[in-house]
């Protein structure tokens, strides 16, 4: 249908950010020393998965649905997979958000730790994927077998209440009414505490460590770029100096803001060598992905 007014200044602010960051990814490309290694990464993937939808929304249109009884038998089935795909690339518009990880140390901090928690997540999944195979059936068998309870109609039915009820979301959907329901509900949700709180620690601890790696590195390349902008000044000084050297009758010109500049530049040196040292404790190397 007709877009409405709303509507079309929406359009008009998306399609200003899109051409935003069309622009930075494309310059990033041609700036990247290693054309394959840019696109294999993993947040340039995502920035792509964010962009296309745009271009492919403006290439295909969504057909009107009031107009299904005009198509021909053999091309609805096909339109209607078209407009299913084409509504699918509209919602992965919302990855413009993991475009803040960039900028974040929080979010990198998030996806540096689920990269080194793999394991722990992994028996976390193991953990309640056997839980899960044990209680339901004896829930099943406490409610439906015993007091004929049409609520846990199956083994598979029940695995839906396990799992909401180990990890304490409890939706209230399935309820045990007859008191061995309850006692199997009971060992169930302590159990899943138990089984959360047992990777959960690893997890707290690996996330910190990360941080303090991160921020840690962000000093550290911040400090370096502290060192190199003041040495570029310095080096500028002293051609300046230089230059100024050999007035008349060939006897130097004193040029006193160059020994100012080598106290400060001494001072700043100091500081950036025991930032170093700090720095130069942490032995964990950080992958390039993280940043």
């Amino acid at each position: 249908g007709e877009c409405s007014s709303k509507c079309y200044h929406m359009f008009v602010i998306e399609t200003v950010c899109v051409a935003w960051f069309s622009l930075e990814f494309v310059l990033r490309f041609i700036q990247a020393p290693s054309k394959l290694d840019f696109l294999r990464g993993p947040l340039n993937i995502i920035d792509a998965m964010a962009i296309l939808p745009y271009y492919v929304s403006l290439v295909v249109t969504e057909e009107d649905p009031t107009l299904e009884h005009e198509r021909p038998g053999g091309g609805k089935g096909y339109l209607d997979k078209l407009g299913l795909v084409l509504r699918i690339l509209r919602a992965l518009r919302i990855l413009y958000v993991m475009r803040l990880a960039r900028h974040s140390l929080g979010l990198q901090t998030l996806g540096l730790t689920v990269r080194r928690s793999t394991r722990e997540f992994g028996l976390l999944l193991l953990f309640l994927c056997v839980a899960v195979t044990l209680f339901s059936p004896l829930v099943h068998l406490a409610e439906s077998e015993l007091t004929g309870a049409h609520d846990f109609s199956s083994i598979p039915a029940s695995y839906w209440w396990a799992i909401i009820s180990m990890t304490t979301v409890g939706y209230g959907d399935m309820v045990p009414r007859s008191i061995p329901g309850q006692v199997v509900a009971l060992s169930s949700i302590l159990s899943g505490i138990l089984i959360m709180a047992f990777p959960a620690t690893s997890i707290f601890h690996m996330f910190s460590r990360s941080y303090q790696e991160l921020k840690m590195e962000h000093d550290r390349l911040f400090k370096e770029e502290c060192a190199a902008a003041a040495a570029a000044a310095t080096g500028e000084l002293q051609d300046v100096g230089g230059d100024g050297v050999g007035g008349e009758g060939g006897v130097p010109t004193p040029v006193l803001g160059l020994h100012v500049d080598k106290d400060s530049m001494h001072s700043l040196e100091s500081l950036l060598g025991k930032g170093g040292e700090v720095a130069g404790n942490n032995n964990h190397s950080l992958p390039a992905a993280a940043f």
